[in-house]
């Protein structure tokens, strides 16, 4: 019996052609909330960011934000964190004060880059993101980096960064997480949390960050827009976003 169904944003329950959440998703979401089935967010995004999005009015019992990086419960109090490690923060703030690429800094309550370019505008109207703030690292815990730079960059970076690993969002959009840490693990706690086995979970997702997701739920649902790498780690494929792929995949698995 499924008691929780963990759901990805971006490509997942807000259409990244349209900025919106489908009709449908809300539906399902209240409605699964009615039979008793708890709901969660899973991104990539922060609470800053998920709190700017166009998504008023639907419930969630807790959050698994900056992949696994800090968990969350309803009322947006920490029931878990893991901050990059000290080496690898010392590597990348200085990566980040020399401007050697476009890096965001993201701390629990707010989060700035070094520098904005074209290229960066693009990449963040590509997923509907707001412009960020340009900001100095003043020694706070930092939970992510996100990185504008390309799969060789990347992978030059980690060379550099033992304790932590990327997952791509966009062809040139990577977040820099704890190694241990991503959504999977951020699940975990939170059913710890709530009492609630891992046979008892549903999870939907379309992104490289949602693969070991998918694969961790009792039922993997990927996007009918999710890259092939994901759909391969599902155990049912519905239909896009925009398509009401939600909705879909519950009726089909007599959920709803």
């Amino acid at each position: 019996m499924i008691k929780a169904i963990f759901f990805d944003i971006d490509g997942t329950l807000l259409s990244i052609k349209t900025g919106q959440v489908p009709e449908s998703a809300k539906k399902a979401i209240i409605m699964l909330r009615e039979k008793g089935i708890r709901t969660f967010i899973a991104t990539g995004r922060n609470m800053l960011q998920i709190e700017s999005l166009p998504m008023e009015g639907i419930p969630f019992d807790g959050y698994v934000t900056l992949n696994g990086q800090i968990c969350l419960d309803e009322k947006g109090r920490v029931l878990y964190e893991s901050p990059i490690h000290t080496e690898d923060l010392a590597y990348m703030t200085s990566v980040f004060e020399k401007k050697e690429m476009p890096v965001i800094i993201v701390e629990k309550d707010c989060m700035y880059i070094n520098y904005v370019d074209d290229f960066v505008r693009r990449v963040k109207e590509e997923v509907h993101a707001p412009e960020s703030q340009i900001g100095v690292y003043q020694g706070e815990k930092v939970y992510q980096f996100i990185v504008y730079a390309d799969e060789k960059q990347a992978n030059q970076l980690l060379e550099q960064m033992p304790h932590c690993k990327f997952t791509r969002w966009n062809a040139f959009g990577i977040d820099m997480i704890s190694k241990e840490s991503g959504k999977t693990n951020g699940i975990s706690h939170l059913l710890q949390h709530y009492g609630i086995s891992q046979d008892e979970i549903m999870a939907f997702g379309d992104g490289d960050n949602d693969k070991e997701m998918l694969a961790f739920a009792k039922i993997g649902v990927a996007m009918g827009n999710a890259e092939e790498e994901v759909k391969q780690q599902a155990d049912y494929i519905t239909d896009d976003v925009e398509k009401d792929g939600v909705w879909n995949a519950l009726s089909h698995y007599q959920i709803l």
